[in-house]
């Protein structure tokens, strides 16, 4: 809510002192991210690296799964050390498990998360350049992501630039 207040006060004092009139624009970067070459495929790339990822922790649940499996069959007729040495076999493979977890996909502090980041980081500053060019080219005050954290309740499509943008960046300019 206090965005919001603040979004409109900074809108209503820019409208205020503005000498021309205030023009407004928006894009929609969920198009953007998806028609966008490069974009496209720095997520095909954050996608198989995340797909390598899943298969690994894969196998390794299912090892770990046998490995439970094997020392359940086998526990009553172990020797008491065979079965300690099996009992800890068990507990590291669920370490590796939790720790091999926890440095992929932790949220925010992963691997993947930096791998993403550095993915993503060139795509966005060039998306950012191109809506820069496009609302300066169109003489805007304002540019808005309707798909971001600033909710448009109602947008003109007159006012939508995400096309511009796109054309923009597929000309490479």
């Amino acid at each position: 809510m206090k965005k919001y207040l603040v979004l409109f006060s900074v809108l209503f004092t820019a409208a205020l002192f503005a000498q021309s009139p205030l023009k407004i624009g928006y894009v929609d970067s969920e198009v953007i991210l998806t028609q966008f070459s490069e974009a496209i495929k720095a997520q095909g790339d954050l996608d198989a690296l995340t797909n390598k990822w899943s298969a690994q922790l894969d196998s390794m649940t299912q090892a770990y799964q046998k490995a439970i499996q094997d020392y359940q069959k086998q526990a009553e007729t172990m020797p008491n050390d065979k079965k300690l040495e099996a009992q800890q076999k068990i507990v590291k493979m669920e370490q590796e498990i939790l720790e091999f977890r926890k440095q992929k996909f932790q949220q925010g502090t992963g691997e993947i998360y930096a791998k993403q980041e550095e993915l993503f980081a060139p795509v966005k500053k060039k998306i950012y350049d191109a809506i820069q060019k496009v609302a300066k080219e169109e003489g805007m005050s304002f540019v808005f992501d309707k798909s971001g954290d600033i909710l448009l309740l109602y947008a003109d499509s007159a006012f939508d630039i995400t096309f511009k943008v796109l054309d923009t960046l597929k000309r490479g300019s």
